[in-house]
């Protein structure tokens, strides 16, 4: 893991098309073609860390998820020999996510490897949606840890999908673990929460004065992916990718407008400790003679 603090970091947000994954075979298959989108990426720009969407591996659809038997991996599986492989080939960072199989069932994780391809970490999504087109409380697990990494002087930490819309998951990786940038790889289908998703990560980044990158699958029902400065305003809008095609993007993040909104804006330094206050009533006035 390395200690430089050169205040910057060159992130590639990958909104990647994700095919149906039936099989192992239609899974490895997507995985090597995708391996293949990134190394050719990464022969053009250096990067720091490349950012996958949730479940990279494969597609989110009940199909896929009632085959999770055959298509979820143990955490050095598929997922991690490949992109293992890439990270020590380019010497970056990588966070990809995958269905996970543990003793008691699957989790929706994210996991990072090092450039020694060495795994640093994973996380399981806290927060199971069910609602919409997700129904992922039917296959999956909640996780019950946090996941924090420290890369070129920036301290970054992942959540996944709807983890956004409870602010207290920000809120602590930012207040307890002193976290500048959240990475949100996402899954976010075209249905009636999709246009209330932007304004969550705005909201985010501008709470939490931090670099929030939300980053969906390409497809006709994906898209749109968005990152945001940790601070937003008519100057500063957010970065937006391709409304539906793939898009590979690099990001330089800075330490620099994390000091500037913190320092501008004293939303942090204001914090009560606690805000378990007692309610204010009203007191009888009594008759006026």
């Amino acid at each position: 893991m390395s200690m430089d603090n050169r205040g910057e970091l060159r992130v590639l947000a990958c909104q990647i098309l994700v095919p149906e994954t039936s099989s192992v075979a239609d899974r490895d298959r997507h995985l090597e073609t995708l391996c293949g989108k990134v190394r050719r990426e990464l022969m053009r720009t250096a990067n720091d860390l490349v950012l996958l969407p949730e479940l990279a591996s494969i597609d989110y659809s009940r199909d896929s998820f009632d085959r999770l038997d055959l298509l979820a991996e143990a955490i050095d599986g598929p997922s991690f020999q490949m992109w293992s492989a890439v990270a020590r080939e380019h010497e970056t960072h990588i966070a990809y996510s995958f269905p996970r199989r543990s003793d008691d069932g699957y989790r929706i994780t994210v996991a990072a490897v090092d450039q020694r391809g060495q795994l640093l970490g994973y996380y399981d999504k806290l927060h199971l949606a069910q609602y919409g087109a997700a129904m992922e409380k039917e296959y999956f697990k909640r996780g019950e840890g946090l996941f924090v990494v420290d890369i070129h002087g920036f301290r970054l930490a992942p959540i996944i999908c709807y983890d956004i819309r409870l602010p207290e998951l920000s809120r602590t990786l930012v207040i307890d673990h002193r976290v500048d940038v959240i990475l949100h790889p996402s899954a976010y289908f075209r249905d009636e929460s999709f246009y209330s998703w932007h304004a969550f990560a705005i909201s985010r980044a501008i709470e939490n004065q931090v670099y929030f990158l939300s980053l969906n699958r390409a497809g006709e029902s994906y898209g749109r992916s968005i990152c945001c400065t940790p601070w937003v305003d008519q100057a500063q809008e957010p970065l937006i990718f391709s409304e539906h095609q793939e898009d590979l993007v690099q990001i330089i993040l800075r330490k620099s407008r994390i000091a500037a909104a913190r320092h501008n804006y004293s939303f942090l330094r204001d914090r009560l400790d606690d805000y378990h206050l007692s309610l204010n009533r009203a007191q009888s006035l009594g008759k006026q003679h």
